[in-house]
């Protein structure tokens, strides 16, 4: 069972928030709520490493069982969404703990599609406030293409950011269905594989840092 779907497990979540690992990022996205009228964001689970974490994945945009209200309010691999779960099963066969990772997205505020280049390029700045939150990060995982012209684009403004310590930087697709879908079978199970691999990367990193 994905375990957002457990109430007693949302509301450990939602009352270990501001916990110390975790504090610092959801604090952020308490201010970045409602900037410039972009609206909603969601918390950081606790789950999750936060600024303990060696591991950055970003997404596109939150989806919607982020939501407060009709979902659990966080970003999390627990979430009860096929993506979520997807992502879960995942790391889980990679060896990556959900403590070695938090959640990000290139659109940090919900929209639930898409975001286009002027949102892409508003994504930035969270992008590169979470990075300046995370001492021990090792992996930036880029997983899609919106996630990818994100850090892009951070670079291409912060080209120092490729200067810190032993960072590396780990692109694959999208973990939803939809990014890995083609009618070419062959095509699938590559865009499959390359997710698989991506992973692998991600915990001999680990395993090495």
């Amino acid at each position: 069972m994905r375990r957002m779907a457990d109430e007693a497990f949302r509301d450990e979540q939602q009352r270990n928030r501001y916990a110390p690992h975790v504090r610092p990022v959801n604090e952020m996205i308490d201010a970045l709520r409602g900037q410039d009228g972009r609206g909603w964001m969601p918390h950081v689970a606790p789950w999750h490493g936060g600024v303990r974490a060696r591991v950055l994945s970003v997404l596109r945009d939150p989806g919607p069982k982020t939501q407060d209200g009709t979902g659990s309010g966080f970003l999390c691999v627990e979430n009860d969404d096929p993506t979520a779960e997807l992502q879960c099963r995942a790391f889980d066969a990679a060896g990556i703990a959900p403590r070695d990772v938090t959640p990000w997205n290139a659109y940090p505020w919900y929209i639930n599609r898409a975001p286009k280049a002027a949102e892409r390029q508003a994504g930035v700045d969270p992008l590169l406030r979470v990075l300046g939150l995370m001492p021990r990060l090792r992996v930036v995982l880029l997983q899609g293409r919106d996630a990818q012209d994100t850090w892009r684009r951070l670079v291409a403004r912060h080209p120092e950011i490729l200067q810190r310590g032993s960072l590396q930087v780990v692109s694959t697709y999208h973990p939803g269905r939809q990014a890995l879908w083609s009618k070419d079978p062959a095509v699938r199970q590559a865009r499959g594989q390359d997710r698989i691999h991506a992973y692998a990367r991600v915990a001999q990193a680990l395993a090495e840092s």
